[in-house]
């Protein structure tokens, strides 16, 4: 079989001389060759094309199509050959696996799926997706993955589940986050969008309607497999995933509470939002506020219905929900929360920056057993006042900084005589002395248990003499106590 170049030299020595043997000795071959090539050419076909020649499988052919026909394109290799050579077939694997290669683009060529390029207008789409969040300890998150599909402005909100009030906030949040409330939102066929289908005709969750005639926009759920509708909010989750989730990838470390996990999705999105996109070559912001004019208004309550029963916060930052008592952040005192249960957990929603977020989670608890979580309380030490100046002294002695403070409550729990007069002392010291020394002084006197009249002073001095900032404090291995070896002989006559 000749090469191509030594075809196309054929071919262009006979269109030089006209003549099959001059053309067979400048080509260096035989003039029947060169005859051959020359009356392919002129009959239309490529002279560089091999012959077709006849295969053990051509019998067989039709079976092997018609089983890829069958299948719509997914049946293997060696199920055809299996069939095959029951037939009678005597090939190898190999030109069956060729066979069916050969089969399978032909079907795919005739049922290729053409997709339309989808061009989303100003706030018509909004579109949302879940992704596997990161671990909190022991417990599972997820991400709320949000994106306006005409600016392209992401909205990312960690949670704890996804069952439909969650959903409600999270939908409430992303509204108030954009400024506006998109025509329709579309979301994958998840159990709390769509309950069933019907002649693959998606059946919305009855309890997700109110929620979306409450904002003004229509739920819609995409078409499996199509990457028009779902590839958006696809590739927010995992470039969320790749940001925020800690992998050898990112070289995030573990995150120790859920509060640090908020504060990165909101880093995540200030940073998204602030470049330019690589679609639009525009940045999302600068989108969002055009797309803002545009968006219907967000209502000013959010739908509580789906949150659970309204409980009102007390001053001890407890609520009472059948008869237990349990704690919600001190900064809700006085406010409205929604409470409902999911599971073994009691879940604490309220309104948080303007829109609704849960709040506290506590484990189902009894009556007579409280649940109260030291982190929904101011940072003070329990059963103890912190030091409040009740006369210009007091002020004066206190402003000296916390040293003083630490003092005073050491000192009073001591019993320490003449306290007024040792601090009007301090105060004293402090004019001479300056107020950091004087206040490291008393800190490290509150430290020791050193409250006696000229303890202050020569703390004050050692202090300025060797620069020592923190007490010394000697070791179990260091003692004053005279040694026992006198007495190893005791008893011994």
């Amino acid at each position: 079989m000749k090469s191509d170049e030594e075809i196309m030299e054929i071919l262009e020595a006979y269109d030089l001389t006209g003549s099959y043997r001059k053309a067979a000795e400048l080509a260096g071959c035989d003039h029947h060759t060169v005859r051959r090539y020359v009356q392919l050419r002129g009959q239309g076909v490529d002279p560089t094309e091999r012959a077709v020649r006849s295969k053990l499988i051509d019998d067989f052919l039709p079976k092997v199509e018609e089983l890829v026909e069958r299948s719509r394109g997914k049946v293997g290799a060696d199920a055809v050959h299996k069939k095959i050579v029951a037939m009678g077939f005597t090939g190898t694997d190999r030109t069956t696996r060729r066979a069916v290669a050969t089969a399978k683009e032909s079907y795919r060529a005739g049922n290729r799926r053409v997709f339309r390029p989808w061009i989303p207008e100003p706030a018509m789409w909004m579109q949302w997706d879940w992704g596997e969040g990161p671990r909190i300890g022991s417990r599972r998150t997820s991400l709320w993955c949000a994106w306006l599909a005409w600016s392209r402005f992401r909205v990312v909100i960690p949670v704890f589940d996804k069952t439909l009030p969650t959903v409600a906030a999270c939908l409430d949040a992303t509204f108030r986050a954009v400024g506006g409330v998109p025509t329709y939102c579309l979301t994958d066929n998840e159990k709390t969008v769509t309950v069933e289908h019907v002649a693959r005709i998606a059946v919305r969750n009855p309890e997700l309607v109110p929620i979306a005639r409450h904002y003004g926009t229509v739920v819609r759920t995409c078409m499996p497999a199509d990457p028009a509708s779902k590839g958006g909010t696809e590739s927010t989750v995992r470039i969320a995933k790749r940001d925020l989730v800690p992998t050898q990838v990112n070289l995030r470390t573990e995150y120790t509470d859920f509060a640090e996990l908020q504060e990165a999705c909101e880093t995540f999105m200030a940073e998204v939002n602030n470049r330019v996109h690589r679609e639009t070559r525009r940045i999302p912001v600068e989108l969002l506020a055009e797309e803002r004019l545009r968006l219907h208004p967000v209502p000013e309550q959010p739908f509580t219905a789906a949150f659970g029963e309204s409980r009102r916060v007390g001053k001890d930052s407890t609520i009472s929900v059948n008869s237990v008592r349990y704690s919600v952040p001190h900064e809700l005192v006085e406010q409205s929360v929604w409470v409902r249960f999911h599971g073994d957990d009691l879940i604490v929603t309220a309104m948080v920056a303007g829109g609704a977020a849960e709040v506290a989670r506590h484990a189902r608890s009894t009556p007579g057993n409280p649940r109260i979580a030291d982190e929904h309380y101011p940072d003070a030490p329990r059963g103890e006042r912190t030091p409040k100046p009740t006369n210009p002294a007091e002020a004066q002695f206190l402003a000296i900084g916390p040293g003083a403070a630490a003092w005073l409550i050491e000192a009073a729990a001591a019993g320490t005589r003449r306290i007024r007069a040792k601090m009007a002392d301090a105060i004293a010291l402090a004019k001479l002395h300056g107020t950091a020394d004087v206040d490291r002084a008393l800190g490290t006197a509150a430290t020791v248990g050193r409250f006696a009249e000229s303890d202050l002073l020569s703390i004050l001095d050692h202090q300025g003499e060797h620069d020592q900032v923190e007490p010394i404090r000697r070791s179990e291995t260091h003692s004053l106590q005279p040694g026992t070896s006198a007495w190893s002989g005791f008893g011994s006559n």
